[in-house]
């Protein structure tokens, strides 16, 4: 069973996320464990500071590393083979999160997540305590904590037991380095738009046929990106 632990400082942003949809049910089924800490409680001082002034002056606040390597220390012991857990940080300056990725991670049998804040996360805490370091875009938020339940939400679906329908994660977007082509459902006509012929008709082959073309059209329009990378790997 996968346990995931996740150290913030604001961590009432999790509550609602953790009760409710795929990750609530799974918590519930016990498929997955849990755990959301506030990193003030490995603070040594009296106003439990987390951050501090950056080396060299500039904007903003840096992430100190006292509290964070204490922390991960705690839950996942120190980098290196007695580890405990993969520690991985949402970071713009990490891997780009996709699916393979999201993959890897549903394999683990305990992840902990470092949500930073403010201008980052000193050097020194990385070094010292992180394994793996993940974005989820190259755009600006104002901490980890959203990027975490992208995290925790991709990898928990992958989990067995999860989805109601074993075959929803191998035929869904991305597995095949193809978009899913578009969705239909009732009533079979709605102001004046038909549901595609071949979707009503009981062929599965054609159907089949059907969506795998639309599947590349999909993908050619609004990522052609992905085609481009499964080409590589084809030719790897």
């Amino acid at each position: 069973m996968l346990r995931i632990d996740v150290i913030t400082i604001f961590p009432g942003l999790f509550d609602a996320f953790l009760r409710e949809s795929l990750v609530g049910i799974a918590v519930r089924r016990d498929l997955v464990r849990i755990a959301v800490h506030d990193l003030r409680q490995w603070t040594a001082d009296r106003h439990h500071s987390v951050d501090d002034a950056p080396y060299g002056g500039g904007p903003g606040m840096v992430m100190k590393p006292e509290p964070l390597v204490a922390a991960v220390e705690a839950l996942a012991g120190p980098k290196g083979p007695e580890r405990r857990a993969r520690v991985v940080l949402l970071s713009p300056q990490g891997r780009r999160l996709d699916q393979a990725g999201l993959g890897d991670l549903a394999q683990e049998e305990h992840l902990v997540l470092v949500c930073g804040r403010y201008e980052g996360v000193d050097q020194r805490a990385i070094d010292l305590a992180v394994d793996a370091e993940f974005s989820i875009g190259d755009y600006v938020l104002s901490g980890g904590e959203v990027p975490a339940m992208a995290v925790i939400e991709g990898s928990v679906r992958l989990l067995p037991g999860v989805l109601g329908n074993p075959e929803s994660a191998s035929s869904e977007s991305f597995q095949r380095g193809l978009l899913e082509g578009p969705q239909y459902t009732r009533p079979a006509e709605f102001r004046g738009l038909k549901v595609p012929e071949v979707l009503c008709g009981g062929d599965h082959a054609a159907i089949a046929r059907w969506r795998a073309e639309r599947a590349g059209e999909f993908t050619r329009r609004r990522r052609p990106d992905l085609l481009g990378s499964e080409r590589k790997e084809d030719e790897s």
